[in-house]
């Protein structure tokens, strides 16, 4: 009988073999150094004891009133990342700093072990997580003291940004009482589709996230036999519901202009603004898919970071 051999590998942490088994690396596949220098506090807390899943809390060291809550759901294709990688820790502490906010990033269920909807479902779980927080009779003070319940925010990077969509469609204002949710982020969507758009056949072969990633990634997410028309993967496809009766809350959609998946970002923009929903769209000129946690002290990263501020600010009144 034939070893097995490498059929799918990605940034070099997953390895999918012809046999079926599956190897992951430990080692992050952005070895950069942390940067905690105490300014921001930080700790993990297990919040689905079932399938051993974490999020990771943050705070300001020294906050002046209570803080609005800002969930930053990390990227990887729905196949790889955490919330313990340092691209990810790095630009937490950034988001509790300078948004003086209270920052949760929540660990999912990673596919190909735990194809979608596996991810989407954990998302919800960690925004529930908060709401029991809430209610409790003896709450966690390390986060109670400091958060503002009423002031929730739902941001997503990457696959991320596909489950804080889905989050936006799925959580009724009123299911998570007392936590308010105010808005959602998506920050370079992951959302695909069997019609390539412009962005993904014209764009640099050599880009950060080209097309052979995307489909790798969407290869060993989807469900078994099904397409990237998949309703979760296509939030505009043959299959899906329409979105236009949904009522939605203010949402800000972040795209590079060199990033492949910016045209599905702007097309989910534009119909969402034809339906009459809150969608404000911010396209960064020549920027690559994840520049902001690639890069983030970058002059499109701070910019970015404003927007970001201004938006939490214009929906916590």
């Amino acid at each position: 009988m034939s070893s097995p051999y490498e059929v799918e590998e990605c940034r070099g942490v997953l390895r999918v073999y012809s046999d079926g088994s599956i190897v992951r690396s430990s080692q992050p596949s952005f070895a950069v150094p942390v940067h905690d220098d105490g300014s921001v506090l930080w700790k993990d807390v297990l919040f689905d004891p079932q399938h051993d899943l974490q999020l990771r809390l943050y705070k300001p060291a020294s906050p002046s009133a209570k803080l609005p809550i800002f969930y930053y759901i990390h990227g990887g294709g729905f196949c790889i990342g955490s919330r313990t990688w340092p691209n990810c820790q790095n630009y937490c502490f950034r988001l509790a700093s300078e948004l003086q906010a209270v920052v949760i990033s929540p660990d999912y269920r990673l596919a190909p072990e735990n194809r979608l909807p596996a991810a989407i479902e954990d998302g919800y779980k960690a925004v529930k997580w908060l709401q029991v927080q809430a209610l409790a009779e003896n709450p966690d003070t390390w986060l109670t003291e400091v958060a503002d319940f009423g002031r929730v925010f739902i941001s997503g990077d990457s696959a991320g940004g596909n489950i804080a969509h889905h989050l936006a469609v799925q959580l009724g204002s009123l299911e998570l009482a007392p936590v308010g949710v105010r808005g959602y982020v998506l920050l370079a969507p992951f959302f695909g589709g069997t019609v390539r758009t412009k962005s993904e056949a014209e764009g640099p072969k050599d880009a950060f996230l080209n097309l052979e990633l995307i489909d790798r990634f969407w290869r060993l997410s989807i469900p078994i036999g099904d397409t990237t028309d998949n309703p979760l993967v296509n939030p505009f496809g043959p299959l899906s519901p329409s979105l236009e009766p949904v009522d939605l809350l203010p949402i800000l959609v972040v795209a590079g202009g060199s990033d492949l998946l910016k045209d599905r970002a702007e097309d989910y923009a534009k119909r969402l603004k034809q339906w009459g929903k809150k969608i404000e769209y911010v396209e960064f000129e020549g920027q690559q898919h994840g520049f902001f946690t690639i890069s983030p002290t970058s002059e499109a990263a701070n910019k970015l970071m404003l927007i970001i501020k201004r938006f939490v600010i214009e929906n916590s009144n």
